[in-house]
């Protein structure tokens, strides 16, 4: 390992981000060519570069004698970042070029594209690449790479590059079409468009379920959420007729996405019923509902039912199409989950995950809300921040996905995840607390397909399992389990 790689890792991956080694094993052919490909998000630290003391900087490919990247990157960042590339050259070379150094000794040409966006993509080739800002306000930012490098490299940043090995050898249809009934809603007046996933009451599942002619799963688990996780969603007895669950008026929420720190797609429901004299209309709001129960004109019934209801459109957003509209088995996590919103079919398609319960059952998911925003971002999915309220609560399953091993369909590019529950479990939930799993040697990786699997291998110390904190904050994914052919 060189100065550079060596004051690099001091000076900027201290704390928080993946850092791998691949072996040279892996890459007997200096002069080859391997696929490489990762979504990540990462937080800036102060640039190591010489008259860089004052600026912030994330180190995405990093450099290494005789390395080339080639390939395309998308990212968002919490600031306007700039783009670096960094070029191998010698010192004779550097004259009358901005340059970057570390040391004085080991530079590199430096070519900075300002974009003075948040958000954007780039085709580069070069030694390195980065994302840097000119002061020093730590940023985030979420990076989706795909290229490929040639020579021989000791370190990449986030993931492991591995032999590109045919995914369908894997699993196959790890991908497919999964469309579901919309219901019409209402906030403070306008139209909300939201899904019935799952909920925590048998006869409710089964009310829903026969109303909309598509299966909502029972997670009886979620009755016990805490209530600082739970918005309020008012159904209605009697009243205005209407298409809401019990054929009134539309179901009324307390929130959306755009209330960021109050939305959450799990629903405490209240039975709301008029009193009998009392003279009916269409409530708009939740503000209104609560006056009229005040004036003693309606009832509540707090059930203590709780149903997972991710919206899918609101009066000031709607969750992200996917623009390429093919669902392969290869396809990436990043870009949105959804394929279509159809409002005159009153359906939306998701792409639904295939992966493997905790005994090795087949399962599929679709993703609605992640915390904290940079995976939902990536993901392109609703940032849902009270989630975090259940890290440490049963109402959230432990959901294993790989870091390295053998590649194949999981969100980070390697085979896809074991669930803790599966449909039909007494602890099966919507809500998923991440955990990775890494294998301490990837060359010894091995498919996994249950729960005891992993449990094995991390006994007889061959992998390591750690729960995930990207941005160093407690990440839990809305991943409601699903029947996608029926």
């Amino acid at each position: 390992m060189n100065k550079l790689q060596s004051l690099l890792i001091i000076g900027i991956f201290a704390v928080g981000i993946i850092f791998v080694s691949s072996t040279s094993d892996q890459f007997v052919d200096a002069g080859s060519r391997k696929k490489f490909h990762f979504t990540q998000t990462i937080t800036s630290s102060q640039d190591p570069a010489q008259g860089h003391e004052n600026h912030q900087f994330s180190l995405i490919l990093s450099p290494n004698e005789g390395t080339i990247y080639d390939g395309s990157m998308t990212f968002t960042s919490s600031e306007p970042a700039q783009i670096v590339v960094l070029h191998e050259i010698n010192l004779r070379e550097s004259k009358g070029q901005p340059t970057w150094t570390v040391d004085g000794k080991t530079i590199y040409g430096l070519s900075l594209i300002d974009l003075q966006k948040n958000s954007g993509s780039f085709e580069f080739t070069g030694s390195a690449l980065g994302l840097h800002t000119s002061n020093s306000k730590e940023f985030t930012s979420t990076v989706s790479v795909d290229g490929w490098i040639r020579g021989q490299p000791t370190e990449v940043i986030m993931q492991k590059i591995e032999l590109e090995k045919d995914v369908s050898s894997l699993l196959s249809r790890t991908n497919v079409p999964a469309t579901i009934p919309m219901h019409t809603g209402i906030y403070e007046g306008n139209q909300v468009l939201y899904i019935i996933t799952d909920g925590s009451d048998e006869d409710y599942t089964k009310i829903i379920s026969e109303k909309q002619e598509w299966n909502i799963e029972l997670a009886s688990i979620l009755a016990d959420v805490p209530e600082n996780t739970l918005q309020k969603l008012f159904v209605f007895k009697n009243g205005v007729k209407g298409d809401g669950i019990y054929g009134f008026q539309n179901e009324v929420f307390s929130s959306t996405p755009s209330q960021k720190s109050q939305y959450s797609a799990l629903n405490s429901i209240i039975e709301v019923t008029w009193k009998v004299g009392q003279k009916e209309i269409e409530f708009k709001s939740a503000t209104d509902i609560i006056a009229a129960e005040e004036g003693g004109r309606i009832e509540f019934n707090e059930t203590r039912i709780v149903l997972n209801t991710p919206q899918i459109i609101w009066p000031d957003g709607q969750m992200i199409v996917r623009s390429d509209k093919e669902i392969t088995d290869e396809m990436s996590y990043s870009g949105g989950q959804i394929i279509e919103i159809n409002e005159e079919e009153m359906t939306v398609t998701f792409v639904a995950h295939r992966g493997w319960g905790p005994d090795g059952r087949t399962i599929y998911y679709i993703v609605t809300d992640a915390t904290p925003s940079g995976p939902a971002e990536s993901m392109g999915v609703v940032s849902s921040p009270s989630s975090a309220n259940l890290i440490a609560h049963s109402g959230a399953v432990d959901l294993f996905q790989f870091k390295n091993g053998i590649v194949g369909s999981g969100p980070l590019g390697f085979q896809p995840g074991i669930a803790g529950a599966s449909l039909g479990d007494v602890n099966y939930s919507p809500m998923w607390r991440i955990y990775l799993v890494e294998w301490n040697d990837a060359k010894s990786a091995k498919i996994l397909e249950t729960r005891s699997d992993i449990d094995a291998f991390h006994a007889d110390d061959m992998l390591s399992v750690s729960i995930a904190r990207p941005i160093n904050s407690d990440h839990i994914v809305n991943c409601p389990f699903i029947d996608p052919f029926q």
